[in-house]
């Protein structure tokens, strides 16, 4: 009877310590081939408790961002702006080379590849989360 009350206790505890809010990390920027030109941003997202939107990422490090998807329609690779991107309840969501990432407009002309950046991610509901970004040279992975 210990044992079974014991294990009740301990999946009561894990259920409770599991994250409410989503969670942002593995965050790193891609820095453009030629100056000028966009750069990108990657990261993965875990949902919490509650299924939410992701609606922007911003940072000081450039003047405007977008989410852009790219994907392979009629046998070309295509790249088009997305208004939001769904995160769903406990799960992970992948901004990645070749799929959804942010795209990072006029970079500041002094960020170079070892520096950090902070990534604001704004929410639906409202809710924002800050992730720091370890910024890479043009062509790293």
């Amino acid at each position: 009877m210990r044992r079974v009350f014991a294990a009740m206790l301990i999946a009561a505890t894990m259920t409770a310590c599991q994250q409410a809010e989503p969670v942002a990390s593995d965050a790193w920027v891609r820095l453009p081939a030629v100056t000028g030109r966009p750069g990108a941003a990657y990261l993965k997202i875990r949902g919490g408790a509650e299924a939410t939107t992701l609606l922007s990422v911003s940072t000081p490090a450039a003047i405007r961002t977008e989410i852009h998807e790219m994907k392979q329609e009629g046998g070309m690779m295509t790249m088009a702006p997305l208004k939001d991107v769904a995160i769903p309840s406990r799960a992970d969501v992948e901004l990645k080379p070749g799929g959804k990432h942010v795209m990072l407009y006029d970079i500041a002309p002094t960020l170079r590849a070892g520096a950090t950046i902070p990534l604001k991610l704004s929410f639906a509901d409202g809710k924002t989360i800050e992730v720091t970004a370890q910024v890479k040279a043009a062509g790293a992975d």
